[in-house]
């Protein structure tokens, strides 16, 4: 690692190279997730390239890293089968004016790997297809609300969404005023709100499931509400998909919803999205009825060859070489590590691990037992001079032992100096800047 006498990490040229990000990109990258804004300050490494569980910066510094591409490269970078089914396609051609004959085949795929779904169609990112979701519930319903989770943090780039955040700046207030929210877990709530506006909810869309288990039953209990209340229950199953099951949370839980999205783990990093649901209501975005047309999803990109090549590699990839198992063995282990770490440097209620195995967050607290931004920098900071690049401790199955083993030891070295901070009340002099920010926030 490129570290100072001090120990700090050093990166100039990903330095020079965030600056011409910001020269060229609104904000200095494509997701906001990813922005040198997450990072602590002069510390937000640029890739040049990665390989299984690691990344190199245009440094040269190699790191451990967690939470791959969002969520979404679960299997690894470069994964030999998805690389090879990709390549195949590529002399093949990538988009045609008619079907390919792949399309057909990764629908297929998919549908044999989530029964529950019985038609489905494909896009390039999660927020096309949860859209798609909303619309569609609209249309079959004639209902012009929608209530999604307000305990979750993410379902769309559209306005529906976008107008309830802090950063709803350029959707007008009207649009944002047709969603609505319900708590996570509070069936009782839930059906406050429904009854609140009888006959105008089109929709309940959710994370089946997050950081925690749903309460017994209340899964099942949702989709009692939606069919006495005759509105569509949508499972937004970005992250859970792959992760919980192959067949998501719904094929772990054992209960079905109406429409349910995929993305993220689905193409190993290759851009593909999926809206998956029952024939009754998909076939409106068809031909095949005789109700008003439904504009539900329709992409010049969507069904490029290669990237379903992708997504069934992956589909292959899990259900033979048991790839959740080893997502849930591999996150086992580093919680345990990391929470003995933690306890041994006298922070244990301060460094919290939450989260299925499959998808463990951390939370940073300070000395009131408060979430705090500083000390999450300091944490960040600490990782990051250790060869870790970790945002989460979301795992990918290209881990080892040795990689988690040795991300443990370097969160040990960071829990000392975080046990410091504790101790003076004030991180500051460790944060070498300004803090870490959130990602929506009204102001820069």
């Amino acid at each position: 690692m490129d570290t100072e006498d001090t120990g700090e990490l050093v990166l100039p040229r990903s330095r020079q190279a965030n600056e011409r990000l910001h020269a060229l990109i609104p904000g200095g990258a494509h997701t906001y997730a990813k922005g040198d804004d997450q990072y602590p300050e002069n510390l937000a490494p640029v890739i040049s390239h990665g390989r299984g569980a690691h990344v190199w910066d245009v440094d040269g510094n190699r790191y451990i890293e967690y939470g791959s591409g969002l969520r979404s490269v679960s299997l690894g970078h470069a994964h030999p089968r998805v690389v090879e089914a990709v390549r195949r396609e590529l002399d093949r051609g990538s988009n045609f004016v008619r079907p390919s004959v792949v399309e057909v085949e990764a629908a297929e795929r998919f549908l044999a790997t989530v029964p529950t779904a019985e038609m489905v169609k494909f896009a390039k990112n999660g927020s096309d297809a949860t859209t798609a979701a909303v619309r569609l519930a609209r249309a079959v319903t004639g209902r012009p609300r929608v209530a999604l989770c307000g305990d979750h943090p993410f379902f769309s780039t559209d306005d529906w969404f976008i107008g309830t955040t802090p950063m709803s700046a350029g959707i007008p207030a009207g649009t944002g005023e047709l969603t609505v929210a319900f708590p996570y877990g509070d069936l009782a709530a839930t059906e406050e709100l429904l009854s609140r506006y009888e006959g105008e909810v089109a929709c309940l869309i959710l994370e089946p499931a997050t950081h925690t288990e749903p309460p017994p039953g209340y899964l099942a209990g949702l989709r009692e509400l939606a069919d006495r209340h005759g509105c569509v229950l949508v499972f937004d199953e970005m992250i859970t998909g792959f992760r919980w099951s192959e067949a998501g949370a719904q094929g772990l839980y054992g209960v079905v919803p109406d429409l349910s999205t995929f993305g993220k783990a689905l193409g190993n990093g290759f851009a593909v999205s999926a809206l998956a649901g029952r024939r009754e209501l998909m076939e409106w975005g068809g031909l095949r009825h005789s109700g008003d047309r439904v504009f539900l999803l329709s992409t010049t990109h969507g069904a490029e060859t290669h990237s379903l090549a992708a997504a069934m590699a992956v589909q292959t990839t899990y259900t033979e070489e048991g790839i959740t198992s080893r997502l849930h063995r591999l996150g086992e282990r580093l919680a345990a590590g990391v929470r003995e770490a933690a306890a041994s440097m006298g922070v244990g209620d301060h460094l919290v691990v939450r989260g299925r195995a499959s998808n463990l967050v951390f939370a940073t607290l300070d000395e009131h037992g408060q979430p705090s931004q500083e000390y999450r920098t300091l944490f960040l900071r600490r990782l990051l001079a250790g060869g870790v690049l970790a945002p989460s401790f979301v795992v990918s199955s290209a881990l080892d032992d040795s990689d988690v083993d040795r991300t443990v030891d370097v969160v040990a070295q960071a829990c000392a100096v975080y046990r410091k901070a504790l101790d003076a009340a004030d991180p500051t002099p460790w944060m070498a800047g300004r803090p870490v920010k959130p990602v929506f926030r009204r102001s820069v």
